[in-house]
């Protein structure tokens, strides 16, 4: 009898067999680029809904990647959310939970993207605005894990766009180009110049680079001027018949559209697209400060949903959220998974082969970034803001239903999102269960911290 066939056959399946292990396997672990704009709308995005401002190359990023419907900030506002993000805890537990008070830093025992990327045995970069420690406190972050920093250690200097200086490490760089009111070296493009030089000096070393970008933020100039939109060029939007900000904002916006593209762009160049996984995010919903020019409504930057920074409706915390990595990350997806900064920390690890720490509030999203079944999912998210009396608010999303307290006392307004999403229509008193247990997620997300105080105990902890 001829057994070659037979033979044959087995040879295939044992193949097959193969290439189906290899396949289920986790990917080598990528260089990682973590990208990060400033008060950027959930709808300034064309790839989000915007038409009115050019975003050609995020909108390509999102047709080679994954884009995230539902993925949220740490917070309304810049500094806690970046707290959020870099130890992988909200709100309730992070060291930073509001811009004030003044002088809240990271100190060594909190434990960084940074710190655990370096683990690893990752190169880590940090460029733009860092707003987590300043020169002489233990938070800067050189001391939290990143081998090579550039930018603004203290974030109300990052609302300068020409300044006389910049950290360089623990060194201050002069901006010669700036000096005598003359405005030579524009901020924003001196983090893209050196977060290219970063990737050119990539090795076999896998990389990690957090480049947090400053604008679109206001600048710290007279209010209901164009001045509170600075850019070298209101290009490609010169002949609009806009107001003055508002063409410097969207050239903004479509300047760093530019620099996200020759990041790509170098990637592809180096050999290294397929070994890299990029994100692009905000740190929060857009700005609608009343003594600055720009307005959200112009270009609809808050998209189909209501808010703005500094509340917490979902326009101020619901931000875009785009991931690629090419043969990784399926390409051309949208996704509805709910997630938030605190989970990148989690993610990251996974990704990078380290452990997070184990305080962690975060879940790791690499099935759901990676095309997967995600099967752990949260109970709830939480947020707070305004940590002052009279003015603290706290957010709950719990499933679909998303809780919101406006100030010490007031009542839980109850929204169903999956029908609701610009939160229009307060249910609460229809759900007094599911308001009952929005309350209880409120009570035990806080944790009180010497900066950061419980402000109302009948309120807040609970009687």
């Amino acid at each position: 009898m001829n057994r070659w066939p037979q033979l044959f056959v087995a040879l295939i399946a044992t193949f097959v067999l193969q290439g189906s292990i290899a396949a289920a396997e986790p990917p080598a672990r990528p260089n990682i680029i973590f990208i990060m704009a400033d008060d950027l709308g959930y709808g300034d995005l064309g790839c989000y809904g915007q038409k009115q401002i050019f975003t050609p190359h995020l909108d390509q990023m999102a047709r080679e990647g994954t884009r995230f419907t539902q993925a949220y900030a740490g917070s309304t506002v810049c500094a806690p959310s970046r707290c959020c993000l870099m130890t992988g805890l909200h709100n309730g537990h992070a060291r930073i939970r509001d811009n004030i008070p003044h002088g809240t830093f990271l100190r060594d025992e909190d434990v960084t993207l940074g710190e655990v990327a370096k683990s690893a045995g990752y190169r880590t970069g940090a460029i733009g605005k860092w707003s987590l420690g300043v020169h002489g406190s233990e938070g800067k972050p050189n001391d939290q894990g990143f081998d090579d920093w550039f930018g603004h250690l203290d974030q109300d200097q990052a609302h300068f766009y020409y300044p006389h200086y910049l950290w360089d490490n623990d060194r201050i760089k002069l901006l010669k180009g700036n000096r005598a009111e003359r405005r030579g070296e524009y901020t924003h493009d001196l983090f893209t110049q050196r977060a290219l030089q970063f990737i050119e000096q990539s090795d076999e070393t896998p990389f990690f680079l957090y480049l947090a970008y400053t604008i679109p933020h206001w600048s710290d100039y007279p209010s209901e001027s164009p001045e509170s939109q600075i850019v070298p060029s209101d290009e490609p939007y010169t002949s609009k018949d806009w107001p003055q900000v508002e063409k410097n904002y969207a050239a903004m916006v479509t300047r760093m559209d530019r620099d996200v593209g020759q990041i790509l762009a170098l990637l592809k160049k180096r050999g290294l697209d397929e070994n890299t996984i990029v994100f692009f995010t905000s740190d929060n919903g857009p700005c609608a400060h009343q003594r600055k020019a720009h307005r959200p409504k112009f270009f609809n930057s808050r998209g189909p949903l209501q808010g703005h920074k500094r509340n917490l409706y979902e326009a101020g915390i619901r931000v875009p959220m785009i991931v690629r990595w090419p043969g990784e990350v399926p390409a051309g997806r949208t996704s509805d998974q709910v997630w938030a900064f605190w989970d990148v920390m989690p993610t990251l690890a996974e990704l990078a082969g380290a452990a997070p720490p184990k305080t962690t509030d975060g879940i790791s999203m690499a099935p759901a970034i990676l095309g997967r079944e995600q099967t752990q999912q949260h109970d709830y998210l939480y947020w707070d803001y305004g940590h002052s009396r009279g003015n603290f608010m706290q957010a709950v999303r719990m499933g679909d239903w998303k809780g919101i307290r406006n100030g010490i006392g007031a009542e839980i307004e109850l929204y169903d999102l999956a029908t609701d999403s610009a939160e229009r229509n307060n249910i609460a008193a229809e759900h007094p269960q599911v308001v009952a247990k929005i309350e209880r997620a409120m009570r035990e997300s806080f944790v009180e911290t010497p900066a950061y105080p419980i402000v109302h105990p009948d309120d807040v902890k609970g009687r």
